[in-house]
C-alpha cells in the first residue's frame, strides 16, 4: 500500500527554462552596473561603453527570450 503525499502535474521543464531566466536577468544588472562605473571613470569613452553595453545586454536578453519560448515549444 503507498501514499502519494504530493503530486506533480505539468511541464517541469516550464519550471527549469522559468527559473533559467534569473540569469540573463543577473548578467543584465551586471553589465549596466558596470557600464555605469566605467562611464563615470572614463567619459570620453562614452560612446565605446555604451555600444558595448547594449550589445552585452542584447546577448543576454536573447538568451531570456530563449528561455521564455523553449516551454512552448517542448511542452506537452
Amino acid at each position: 500500500m503507498s501514499s502519494t503525499l504530493a503530486a506533480v502535474s505539468g511541464s517541469l521543464g516550464s519550471i527549469g527554462y522559468g527559473l533559467a531566466a534569473i540569469g540573463p536577468g543577473v548578467g543584465v544588472g551586471i553589465i549596466f552596473g558596470n557600464g555605469t562605473q566605467a562611464l563615470a571613470r572614463q567619459p570620453e569613452a562614452a560612446g565605446l561603453i555604451r555600444t558595448n553595453q547594449i550589445l552585452g545586454f542584447a546577448f543576454c536578453e536573447a538568451l531570456a527570450l530563449i528561455g521564455l519560448v523553449m516551454p512552448f515549444v517542448y511542452g506537452t
